[in-house]
């Protein structure tokens, strides 16, 4: 079989037009030169060159076998970087999800816009999921990286979920709501309201957390008439049919007649998590670290 030693020692005879300069450049003896040349011309059961007393010229064969030599050279080198750069971690594509209270913006947005000005050999395929649904889809290996709000109820064996940030809750009203105008109110102010997010009792996330936090103040959230665990949640508020506990972040995708009024409990925070399998090879690692460390 051809190797690509005798490749690259065939082009390097014929770009510097003799046996001894070639030798010379590639640091080896002038005899093991030859004889590789004429292994490959062996194999290839023809002359490549024709030996005269001045210096070799290629043959018709030779001339033939040049440009295709050079081609795969240039294709192996551009297919060994490739190698490389993916086995590093610098080049791949990214299967990303996030959750529909995790958009991406502000903080997030940033992290990732500095992920991939620092990594141009990475593309990314982002979609939009529940946290079950990303949790399942990580664990079967259908997925890279989820964007999820703790806590997560259904633990899977080969997906860890790591913490990312905290962002404050705030109260999200309709324009015309009795608190709308208010700086801050505390939980309790909310006992008799209705909620368009309710948790479902298999299902962690946003409003999970948001009927522990009203829990804690000794009552829990009465449903709104629709609900809804989406960001349609932003048109039902709008629309008046009740109030929701949102991060911070939802302002950014809030209509100016939705308005964000801040809690005056202590710990009401939501924490943005990061999930990704055991498993994860060195493009998936790469990116963590990224987002960890902005």
């Amino acid at each position: 079989m051809i190797s690509t030693r005798q490749l690259r020692y065939f082009v390097e005879i014929a770009e510097s037009g003799s046996f001894s300069a070639a030798a010379e450049r590639l640091f080896i003896a002038q005899s093991a030169l030859s004889r590789q040349v004429k292994e490959l011309e062996s194999q290839l059961d023809t002359l490549l060159f024709e030996r005269t007393a001045r210096q070799p010229r290629l043959t018709a064969a030779g001339q033939a076998f040049l440009p295709r030599a050079r081609t795969l050279l240039v294709d192996l080198e551009k297919a060994q970087r490739l190698a490389r750069e993916v086995g590093q971690g610098v080049r791949g594509s990214l299967r990303l999800s996030h959750s529909s209270t995790v958009p991406l913006s502000g903080q997030l947005l940033a992290r990732l816009s500095g992920y991939l000005h620092d990594n141009p050999g990475v593309s990314m395929e982002i979609a939009q999921q529940s946290s079950e649904a990303q949790l399942v889809e990580l664990a079967e290996g259908r997925l890279e990286v989820g964007l999820l709000r703790l806590p997560v109820l259904r633990q899977h064996e080969d997906v860890c979920v790591q913490a990312l940030f905290e962002e404050p809750l705030l109260l999200a009203v309709a324009q015309d709501h009795r608190l709308a105008g208010e700086s801050s109110v505390h939980l309790a102010q909310l006992h008799e309201e209705a909620f368009i997010s309710i948790p479902h009792r298999q299902r962690g996330g946003l409003s999970y957390l948001s009927a522990q936090l009203c829990s804690r103040e000794g009552f829990f959230p009465r449903a709104a008439r629709v609900v809804s665990r989406k960001t349609t949640q932003l048109q039902l508020i709008q629309a008046g049919f009740g109030v929701a506990l949102l991060p911070r972040c939802m302002q950014d995708l809030a209509p100016a007649t939705v308005k964000f009024v801040t809690l005056a409990d202590e710990d009401c925070n939501s924490t943005v998590a990061l999930a990704y399998r055991r498993d994860a090879g060195a493009l998936v690692q790469g990116f963590l670290n990224c987002m960890q460390d902005r």
